[in-house]
């Protein structure tokens, strides 16, 4: 049987789309490649070269030694997990409580309910930073890891993927689990959640990151050294990085291993749930 011919014009435009998303990703990747080699490079080395200069003439770890005995990287790390751990948990159960009954209960004003708090995701963070900052300072909660995790516990961003992936599953399921008896919150924890894994993995990716890149909420929240998260312990460095682009390119390198660790890991379920999230109403 003969294969059918790719029309002419499907052709150019196939080549052409692969051609802009190739470009696209060496845009995005090229920054990463300079700041792992700048990371890798001898003080004798030059970084900032025309054209760059990606591969170092004498690889050399001594940068990441300087940048691990210069600062209790290890406590770093352990505050960026526990406000990362956090900060992919809670929203992971509250968008999903709360998306759950916005796609599939029937009651009056939940469309209503839905505009408004898709209608918050077009409020700038900037300027509720103040109005949440003066509450958690009532509570008594500033200074606290409970202060930078809570106000990022639920998001609207969140609510509508959970809400997308909710959606997407057939009214079938939810009514077969009312008849063998489930209650309400059986069906969501054991029969909606499980059908939603790759949704959830997307969410938990993106709030990751979020919560493992979050600069300027820690660092107005957290008054106590010892409680700074990783991105916060590399600024603090009073002049210790400040001048040597090697050490500040080591820094960034460490930061980002988890990030690489946890999307590689999840990638998976992140396309899946990207995809669903596009062809689902």
């Amino acid at each position: 049987m003969a294969k059918p011919k790719i029309s002419k014009r499907r052709f150019i435009h196939t080549l052409v789309s692969y051609f802009f998303l190739t470009l696209l990703a060496i845009i995005t990747i090229v920054p990463f490649l300079w700041t792992l080699s700048t990371s890798l490079k001898g003080q004798n080395e030059t970084i900032f070269s025309m054209p760059p200069k990606l591969i170092p003439e004498n690889f050399t770890f001594e940068n990441y030694l300087t940048v691990w005995n210069s600062l209790p990287i290890p406590l770093y790390l352990w505050n960026s997990i526990v406000l990362a751990f956090f900060g992919v948990l809670l929203p992971l159960i509250f968008c999903s409580l709360a998306a759950f009954p916005l796609a599939r209960m029937r009651f009056k004003g939940r469309n209503f309910i839905f505009l408004i708090i898709i209608a918050t995701m077009m409020i700038p963070g900037e300027v509720t930073m103040i109005p949440v900052y003066l509450i958690l300072n009532k509570l008594n909660l500033i200074g606290s890891f409970a202060g930078v995790i809570i106000p990022g516990a639920v998001s609207a961003f969140g609510i509508f993927l959970m809400r997308q992936a909710f959606l997407g599953i057939p009214k079938e399921i939810e009514e077969s689990a009312i008849m063998d008896g489930a209650s309400v919150w059986r069906i969501w924890m054991s029969v909606l959640m499980p059908m939603v894994l790759p949704m959830m993995a997307t969410l938990g990716i993106l709030s990751f990151i979020g919560s493992w890149n979050n600069f300027l909420w820690p660092y107005l929240v957290l008054e106590n050294d010892k409680l700074y998260p990783l991105t916060i312990g590399l600024y603090k460095l009073k002049g210790t990085f400040v001048t040597n682009t090697r050490l500040v390119a080591a820094g960034t390198m460490v930061a980002l291993i988890p990030i690489l660790a946890v999307f590689v890991f999840f990638q998976r379920y992140f396309i899946q749930g990207a995809y669903s999230s596009a062809v689902k109403g």
